[in-house]
């Protein structure tokens, strides 16, 4: 049975993930504007969660890049350059080019390959819609998701494994960041093609313990969320597939 201080010490932490959650929802919905200050005393009220979970919540977003300190006391939400949103992805695609060249260096099982050509199977079912319709759209995002993270995994390196996912947690730079965007272009049935067939090269030269061209291949797969990115950003018509669209500024903003 756990302590008392252990209880409140989990208690703390389920509350600040809770807070951060609700408050980065809040930013990436579009609730929240680029450049609203957000007191301590009002995260309280719209989370529900006490002054030092919040406090910590808000810390965290900071680190994130979705918040800026106010000197003055408490935080801003902040706007992105199209600059910064792509390096993040160009820095998520090279360190999941490494863990693509550690998978296929080191050597993966077909077993542990069998769970990757899964999601291909799965987002090849999606594919053939036509036209991909929002629902297929929103389950291509979970299964683009877990590929990303099982490939991840095949790289037996929990350094890199954390890297990664802070990398990932950087404002627009997961892998699925733009897809429900990208939904409502002419563009997408073609971008998500391409998308998948990096995804079944990769897991060839992963068979075939071709490090070199896994590592190129999720390379220039992060490159292909780039161009989803200058896509959305000039077709912002449909900002309700993603508000957080509004933060990020563009040369004539």
């Amino acid at each position: 049975m756990k302590a008392a201080p252990e209880r409140e010490v989990d208690r703390s932490v389920s509350q600040t993930v809770k807070a951060q959650l609700a408050l980065r929802d809040q930013i990436l919905s579009g609730a929240l504007r680029p450049g609203e200050r957000i007191s301590e005393l009002q995260a309280v009220e719209t989370t529900g969660a006490s002054r030092t979970p919040v406090r910590m919540a808000l810390v965290r977003l900071e680190e994130e890049g979705l918040l800026e300190a106010i000197p003055s006391g408490g935080f801003m939400v902040k706007a992105f350059s199209e600059r910064d949103i792509s390096d993040s992805i160009e820095l998520r695609g090279t360190l999941e080019g490494l863990a693509a060249r550690f998978a296929a260096e080191r050597g993966v099982s077909a077993r542990e390959l069998e769970p990757l050509k899964e999601c291909l199977a799965a987002i090849d079912e999606l594919l053939r819609q036509v036209p991909i319709s929002i629902e297929a759209f929103s389950s291509y995002v979970a299964l683009n998701a877990r590929f990303h993270a099982l490939l991840t995994e095949l790289s037996r390196s929990p350094p890199l494994i954390r890297q990664i996912d802070r990398a990932s947690a950087l404002p627009f730079a997961s892998p699925s960041g733009f897809v429900m965007a990208q939904s409502a272009l002419p563009e997408a049935q073609q971008i998500l093609i391409i998308g998948q067939e990096h995804h079944r090269v990769v897991i060839d030269a992963i068979e075939n313990r071709e490090g070199a061209r896994a590592e190129a291949v999720m390379r220039e797969h992060a490159r292909l969320a780039v161009r989803n990115l200058r896509l959305a950003l000039r077709n912002r018509t449909h900002l309700d597939l993603l508000p957080a669209l509004a933060l990020i500024k563009t040369a004539t903003d």
